[in-house]
């Protein structure tokens, strides 16, 4: 690697806000990782009450890598505008908060060649850092006792583990089965992580701790499973499926498909709501236009965790191909990236009024920043 200095951790103490031994809560988490505080609801440090004082000094702040402009714009949600833009490395995917909350990484893949790298941002003055050399990463996250970042080296069917903070290659976990593998959540204790396999309808389970394949699951019906997000209790996993039209449950400890949740076109991300109660899944849409995929049907459904039903859904005004995104730290308003549409929208939480921003080419895995939490498993912000 070239480079070698640590960037900087800040106040990593405060931000873990936890205290006491894991076993006192009811959970035997992986050493390292911080205490679960309520063994039945993961999100409870998420909650918009739970912003971290020294998180929220960093500006607040919408980053949006666009994959065929090569830059990331960065729009101010106060007043919905794009306040500055730059380049980073070739076909950015995602922005990523680290695991310690004091880095964003934006993932450069290039698809189809070697140039792969990682764009860190420091979220203190919004701007970008030089840019460090990585293999193929589509995505990253972290794992929960903080040790290592994943980066998920999508075209090579491997995850690749490294120091968090330098992205030095501490080992590899070959996933042959697992075709397009990009996406995951962690269990509750941290010892397993589960992977979606988008160009094979399969998904790999994998041993964080001994970094082992721990099996593979076919879905039923689906067959281009994307994001995961794991439910409140820990043990639940939701997988959206873009030829399914819907969201997969997945009981994680036992690795077998439990129901399905019809929602719309294409669906995708998975986020959930600030307060713990629902889940919000990006439903993309499919159709071509001009030989670009566009949607008539885009939009957005919301679950209720409680019962897995839909309790709501609301459609992009005039179509739309909603993608990644996350949720502003006061829950009010959900961000996604307009992947063939060029935009981003800014969605009421109450009421699904929708505001278009126009951004670069082909946004993706865009991050909101600061959000509350102790530390983040990586994607586009999934804290805990």
């Amino acid at each position: 690697m070239t480079q070698k200095k640590k960037l900087p951790v800040l106040g990593l103490g405060a931000l873990l806000l936890s205290g006491g031994a894991a076993l006192a809560q009811g959970v035997d988490t992986i050493p390292g990782m911080p205490p679960v505080i309520d063994p039945h609801n993961i999100y409870t440090e998420t909650t918009a009450g739970h912003l971290n004082p020294e998180v929220a000094q960093d500006p607040a702040r919408v980053y949006v890598p666009n994959l065929r402009s090569n830059n990331v714009y960065v729009i101010d949600p106060g007043t919905y505008k794009v306040v500055s833009r730059f380049k980073v490395g070739e076909s950015p995917q995602h922005v990523v908060p680290s695991w310690d909350l004091r880095t964003l990484w934006v993932t450069n893949n290039a698809e189809g060649s070697t140039q792969g790298s990682l764009t860190p941002i420091d979220p203190r003055t919004t701007k970008p850092l030089p840019n460090v050399p990585v293999d193929d990463p589509y995505n990253m996250y972290f794992t929960p006792d903080g040790k290592s970042a994943i980066t998920v080296a999508e075209a090579r069917e491997r995850l690749d583990f490294r120091d968090p903070h330098t992205m030095e290659l501490q080992g590899s976990v070959s996933v042959p089965k697992c075709r397009g593998v990009n996406h995951a959540d962690f269990s509750i204790d941290g010892r397993y992580a589960i992977f979606t396999c988008e160009f094979g309808g399969y998904l790999a389970k994998v041993d964080t701790v001994n970094r082992t394949v721990l099996g593979y699951l076919k879905l039923s019906g689906g067959g281009m499973p994307q994001d995961v997000l794991t439910a409140p209790d820990g043990h639940k996993f939701y997988v959206a499926d873009m030829h399914a039209d819907g969201v997969f449950i997945i009981d994680g400890d036992t690795f077998r498909e439990t129901g399905f949740i019809h929602t719309g076109t294409g669906a995708h991300g998975l986020y959930p709501s600030r307060d713990g109660t629902k889940l919000y899944v990006a439903n993309r849409g499919s159709h071509k236009i001009h030989g670009r995929p566009h949607s008539k049907a885009g939009g957005v459904s919301v679950i209720d965790f409680a019962t897995d039903r839909v309790v709501t859904q609301w459609l992009i005004p005039g179509g739309g191909s909603p993608d990644m995104g996350n949720v502003s730290a006061d829950g009010k308003t959900l961000w996604l990236s307009g992947r063939f549409d060029d935009v981003v929208y800014a969605i009421d939480t109450t009421t699904g009024a929708t505001r278009k921003i126009p951004v670069g080419q082909e946004p993706h895995g865009l991050t909101v920043w600061p959000q509350p939490g102790r530390y983040s498993i990586g994607h586009t912000g999934i804290l805990r």
